[in-house]
């Protein structure tokens, strides 16, 4: 069986998504990154996968709905928790894992290399392991995918911080889980990410210019 993706995102509303991004593009050319971000990362996933949105904030439902159910019919979507990101991924798994998922791939919408191929092998490693990582470029991580719920591998990390990977190894370490990593990849946080980004993938929409 496949295992489900649960893709944990923002209402994108300008001035609330991709703040650092938005310093320097402002704030509806952030928020029109951040959309097409997220689109191409739902797209990304397999079409006879399990797919799940897990929103925030929690009054954004029917928001949510109107902006990414005309792109995946059968698509769920369940609130975010309250609490910091490593509050959220525990709930997010629980959720998937409470509705008999046999593996759970938890990721953002900002990491535009992260595709199909990636997705895959994901999968195939986590048959092997019991935790499934893709580092990012910044210090964190743009995937981990688990066998089952480990809220441990979540608890006192430093999000948003280059410590995120090497205490969640740690975590692994210290709890004695086989773990698989995957190739290294860059996500979009800021206008230079951004840059990166179109370099690599034309396909990706230049700014535009004149936004505040």
């Amino acid at each position: 069986m496949s295992p489900t993706v649960a893709i944990l995102l923002k209402a994108p509303t300008a001035g609330a998504v991709k703040t650092r991004l938005a310093a320097t593009v402002g704030t509806r050319e952030a928020a029109r990154i951040y959309r097409l971000l997220a689109e191409r990362q739902l797209r990304a996933v397999p079409a006879d996968w399990s797919a799940a949105v897990h929103y925030a904030p929690a009054d954004s439902a029917a928001e949510m709905r109107r902006w990414l159910a005309p792109l995946r019919a059968d698509l769920r979507f369940t609130p975010q928790s309250a609490g910091d990101l490593g509050a959220r991924l525990v709930a997010a798994f629980a959720t998937e894992f409470a509705r008999g998922a046999c593996g759970v791939i938890a990721v953002g919408g900002d990491c535009p290399g992260l595709d199909e191929s990636v997705l895959r092998e994901a999968r195939r490693a986590l048959a092997t392991v019991e935790v499934v990582l893709g580092p990012a470029t910044d210090g964190g991580y743009y995937l981990i995918g688990l066998r089952q719920p480990r809220a441990n591998l979540f608890a006192g990390v430093a999000w948003s911080t280059p410590e995120v990977l090497p205490q969640t190894r740690a975590k692994i370490l210290a709890e004695s889980l086989s773990v698989a990593e995957l190739r290294q990849l860059d996500d979009v946080d800021d206008e230079a990410g951004w840059h990166r980004a179109v370099a690599a993938d034309r396909r990706l929409p230049q700014r535009r210019r004149g936004d505040e």
